[in-house]
């Protein structure tokens, strides 16, 4: 065998040989073994080099090496240098990351390695589009603090077509995205206009992308119609942020396989369950039921049935409808209007655990003992049928009011849910013994009256039957991340890492200022920040303590990394209980599945660095469809308020920044602006570690959680935002200086 400093690597082998050969019928190597390759070669190589390494010859191989060398090149693993030759990133002290506009014309690289977040200046954005993919240097640290980084290469242009208002304007046609992200304004060349006319909200497809010297070009390929249309915020929504929303013509195809019913064949070798009165309990306006449960007493405490859809059964890696649901990543739920990431006829259909029909289900079966702690438990396939579809309106009714009619109703279950109940107590007091964070936030729910104008908005209640729910969820969730756990199989889990130092140092400073003071020294634990919450009940500024308590939380995301969740107390969590509507959930039970069908860990079609690309691009879509919705929220929020110009409200100032105060409406959860220019003639100190803003010379001081009354200033729907302006004047005093010394 040849040293492999000689670049032979013909004899080596691949350790990840079995899912090449499952994935490929001409196995090349891998991208793990590639990036060995290259890295022990100490220097780039050209492709030819790493063909004649694996002894790669034929056409088929040197063209499935070249797709897959691109494909590395673009997810950032592997740089293709102006030598043309692949070296890999980090060994050039260079970064791979995902680009974020900022309005006003800066930007940010977000690093794939999870490092702090990159500054880009302007004239580096000139060239670039909201969401690119690049390769940056890191140039040095400005006079902010902030490390600043030069552009090297343009890994991949993730912004093909924007939607906006046309305009035409002294001869000059241009489109304004709705995309706020994008400082750019689109270019339409004379006939490209596609029969726009002014103001109108139209689609255009970028056919020049941006550069230093000339702004994006375009021509337009849909027009969507007036901006006032009822429904419009959606369609833009749903380009702006290029939802998925159509299926393919593939799709469409393997699912007319499908019938309504299971077929009997599906139902054999698996766990008959259809005589246990298992029940989903949902919201009134939820289609899609994933999950069903069912628990019996037992002498050591209770068994809990936790039943979830078989997605899995029907959606076949790598099919048309799998490449789909992949593509989707998750459902998007828009105010009365969903965009599911299965087709009907699975997602209402066959996979929904609709009552009185045989569903195929995927079952995780919790042994829970008398203090609420699971102490067994075991994953298997079944086959069941939904005795009753239940919201969490009647559960309640029926449990905590007892509802007399409901009781009589469903009394063939009552004695079911009653243990359900019992059992969802033990549990969250054993939640709170661990310390698991139960912050209070307020969900609201938009009321629509004709043309889809907003009626009303209302606080969403939650009640015991949510927290049942919620609680057995994350019992199922905890147990399927232990089972995969044990059996070392690659996976995705939802990570939620705790607050970083910097997070801490800054909540200490600020919890020291109310003479306060948050446990666990230098890594405080989930119990500790409860134990602050609880400290604080009944204080004026309690909501205040919360929020910025929450705050200096990180976010979850999808990783294979065994992180575990800081939100939930809990060493290793994954998304089991929800394959409907989110993709990683899908993943996770055919990881499970593999494991129940006796198959070596070898064989699974998906490698921890597929697990690690799979969970960005989840991850990715998790933050598009929150910020698609949020959109759309904002927006409907904007329309209804146009009409209460000049009226007057009461509000809680829920974010502090350097231009102003965000103020949250009391009565209807509208939130908008306060600017800094319309505080009054003083000058405004911005402190981000006591969120306030401080009057230099009277001495004003505005802070989170702070009450005052607000007037509506203005209201502007192209831009999405609301000014308010305020009434009272002095919501607080400063402590003198010599305090804060």
């Amino acid at each position: 065998m040849a040293k492999k400093s000689d670049l032979d690597f013909t004899a080596v082998n691949d350790p990840h040989a079995s899912r090449e050969a499952e994935k490929y019928g001409k196995p090349i190597p891998s991208r793990e073994l590639i990036l060995q390759l290259i890295e022990e070669a100490g220097r780039p190589l050209r492709r030819k080099q790493i063909a004649k390494a694996f002894g790669l010859e034929d056409e088929e191989s040197l063209e499935a090496l070249r797709r897959r060398l691109r494909a590395m090149e673009r997810d950032g693993q592997l740089l293709f240098n102006r030598n043309q030759c692949y070296c890999l990133i980090n060994s050039q002290d260079l970064l791979a990351g995902r680009v974020i506009g900022h309005p006003d014309g800066f930007g940010f690289v977000k690093p794939d390695d999870g490092s702090d977040d990159l500054f880009l200046l302007p004239r580096q954005m000139r060239g670039l589009m909201h969401n690119d993919r690049v390769v940056v240097s890191i140039d040095g640290i400005d006079r902010r603090g902030r490390r600043e980084a030069t552009v090297v290469e343009v890994l991949e242009r993730n912004t093909q077509r924007v939607v906006g208002r046309f305009y035409r304007e002294k001869g000059v046609a241009f489109v304004v995205p709705d995309n706020n992200r994008i400082a750019h304004d689109i270019l339409i060349p004379q006939d490209q206009a596609g029969g726009a006319k002014n103001g109108q909200i139209v689609v255009a497809q970028i056919i020049e992308q941006p550069t230093q010297r000339n702004q994006p070009i375009g021509r337009i390929i849909e027009l969507l119609g007036e901006h006032m249309a009822p429904g419009m915020e959606i369609e833009v929504a749903i380009r702006s942020y290029e939802l998925p929303h159509q299926w393919p013509e593939e799709v469409l195809q393997e699912i007319e396989s499908f019938q309504e019913q299971v077929p009997e064949a599906a139902k054999q070798n698996r766990k008959d369950l259809r005589s246990l009165p298992l029940v989903t309990i949902d919201g009134e306006d939820a289609r899609d039921f994933d999950d069903a449960v069912y628990c019996q007493k037992t002498s050591k405490g209770w068994k809990l049935l936790v039943a979830i859809a078989d997605v899995s059964h029907y959606v076949l890696p790598d099919k048309p409808l799998d490449r789909e649901a992949h593509n989707r990543a998750t459902s998007v739920y828009f105010p009365s209007q969903v965009i599911p990431m299965l087709p009907e006829i699975l997602s209402n259909g066959l996979c929904s655990l609709n009552p009185e029909v045989d569903r195929l289900c995927m079952v995780c079966e919790l042994y829970i003992n008398h203090d609420g702690k699971p102490f067994r438990s075991r994953f298997f396939e079944g086959v069941m049928r939904s005795h009753a579809r239940l919201t969490y309106t009647e559960v309640a009714k029926m449990l905590l009011d007892g509802n007399k009619k409901l009781q009589k109703k469903y009394a063939r279950l009552l004695p079911h849910l009653q243990e359900l109940h019992a059992l969802y107590k033990v549990m969250h007091e054993a939640r709170e013994r661990r310390g698991a964070m139960d912050f209070d936030s307020q969900e609201t729910r938009i009321m629509f009256g004709e043309q889809r104008k907003i009626e009303q908005i209302v606080p969403v209640v939650r009640n015991d039957a949510h927290r049942l729910i919620e609680e057995f969820m994350i019992a199922a969730n905890s147990a399927a991340a232990h089972f995969l756990k044990r059996r070392k199989i690659p996976t995705l889990l939802r990570v939620h890492e705790g607050p970083s130092k910097e997070k801490i140092l800054d909540l200490r400073t600020f919890l020291g200022e109310l003479g306060l003071q948050l446990g666990g020294g230098a890594t405080p634990e989930p119990h500790d920040y409860m134990q602050l919450v609880k400290s604080v009940t009944g204080r004026p500024d309690s909501q205040l303590i919360q929020t910025v308590l929450l705050r200096s939380l990180s976010q979850a995301v999808y990783s294979p990394e065994k992180k575990g969740h800081f939100g939930l107390a809990l060493d290793a969590y994954a998304h089991f209980t929800s394959p409907i509507r989110r993709y990683p959930d899908l993943l996770v039970h055919r990881a499970i599945r593999h494991c129940l069908r006796g198959k070596p860990v070898e064989s699974f079609i998906y490698s921890d660095s597929d697990m690690v690309l799979l969970g960005e691009h989840c991850s990715a879509n998790e933050r598009r469809a929150d910020e698609a919705t949020r959109d759309v929220v904002t927006w409907l929020k904007c329309e209804y308020m146009q009409d209460k110009i000049g009226e007057e409200f009461s509000g809680v100032i829920s974010s502090v920044t350097s231009f102003g105060l965000f103020v949250n409406l009391s009565d209807i959860f509208v939130e908008g602006l306060v600017h800094i220019s319309t505080l009054g003639e003083d000058f405004f100190h911005f402190d981000p570690v006591s969120h306030q803003l401080n009057g230099e010379r009277t001495g004003i001081r505005y802070r989170l959680g702070d009450t005052v009354q607000v007037t509506v200033a203005g209201v502007n729907l192209d831009e999405k935002k609301i000014d308010f302006a305020l009434l009272q004047k002095r919501p607080g005093k400063r402590r003198s200086r010599k305090r804060r010394r």
